[in-house]
């Protein structure tokens, strides 16, 4: 019987051990990720044939296992097989595998053929963006986000604060606080966010995390949240904005990346959960392309 245990800041180290270099192209991998939504995701992990084995359990998806971390490709039938037999004995596992990239899906087929069962998680595929393109807003695509950017600098008198800086962590949690009271729906995800966040702000160091907010009138605006994957890609884990400030995200997610993030190619601005309105707003910002996430069988 395999032991799983959750996940903890300290398994940073041993996490490290295994993915010395982020080398996944969704942000879903990211210790900070797993870290930081461990609750609502019930996440825990194991040593598997000496691969490292991440699971999880969500109210709307049941319990799932992630793509095994280095697991040697003359290994992972024996994980597969392990980890099969976890799930035969689960009344609450629809699928093994959820959060599976495209390179992983590869190799399950040239071992398992037509034995894999496989769907698009349409709702969960990453939006990356040009860093580039995000930073400078040229060209036509970008006319109107760079028309929100003028106005905001136009029309406030602003400061930028790096959350590390004296009282500005806290600041940015009341902030969260009092959006998340004005919100008219407040879905139990969104609750949980905020112990996110204080959790990203708390141990914002640990995590090797930056963090960015901007004050109008000596008031938080806007804060945001990310960190380096690579030496290619960025993610960002979290954006907050009064939306009373006109311009005021398209402001905070040009400032944020020159300041913080220039150097990659890349930014991971996440999924859309499947909700109109956040499609919409992650659509508005052209992105290069979506990485794909894939649901997994394997009837053996």
């Amino acid at each position: 019987m395999t032991d799983f245990k959750g996940i903890e800041l300290g398994d940073q180290e041993l996490f490290n051990k295994f993915l010395d270099k982020y080398t996944f192209k969704t942000y879903e991998y990211a210790f900070s990720t797993l870290y930081l939504w461990r609750e609502m995701c019930k996440t825990s992990l194991a040593v598997i044939s000496d691969a490292l084995i991440i699971r999880k359990e969500e109210k709307n998806k049941g319990q799932y296992f992630m793509a095994p971390i280095k697991a040697e490709n003359h290994r992972l039938k024996d994980i597969v097989q392990q980890l099969l037999e976890i799930k035969n004995k689960s009344t609450n596992m629809p699928f093994l595998f959820r959060d599976v990239e495209e390179d992983f899906l590869s190799e399950l087929q040239s071992l398992f053929g037509d034995k894999l069962e496989f769907e698009e998680d349409l709702n969960n595929f990453d939006y990356i963006y040009s860093t580039k393109e995000l930073i400078e807003l040229s060209g036509r695509r970008f006319h109107g986000k760079k028309n929100h950017f003028n106005s905001f600098i136009r029309n406030y008198h602003y400061e930028i604060k790096d959350i590390k800086e004296g009282n500005i962590g806290q600041e940015c949690i009341f902030f969260a606080e009092q959006w998340l009271k004005n919100r008219s729906k407040v879905s139990s995800q969104l609750k949980y966010e905020l112990k996110v966040i204080e959790d990203m702000i708390t141990n914002i160091n640990k995590l090797n995390l930056e963090g960015m907010a901007v004050k109008v009138n000596n008031e938080i605006a806007a804060f945001t949240l990310g960190e380096k994957l690579n030496d290619h890609m960025a993610v960002i884990h979290i954006e907050k904005g009064n939306s009373a400030y006109k311009g005021v995200y398209a402001f905070i997610n040009k400032i944020f990346l020159t300041n913080y993030f220039y150097d990659v190619t890349t930014v991971n601005r996440q999924e859309d959960l499947g909700l109109k309105g956040l499609r919409k707003a992650k659509k508005s910002y052209n992105p290069i392309r979506l990485e794909k996430k894939f649901n997994v069988n394997i009837n053996i």
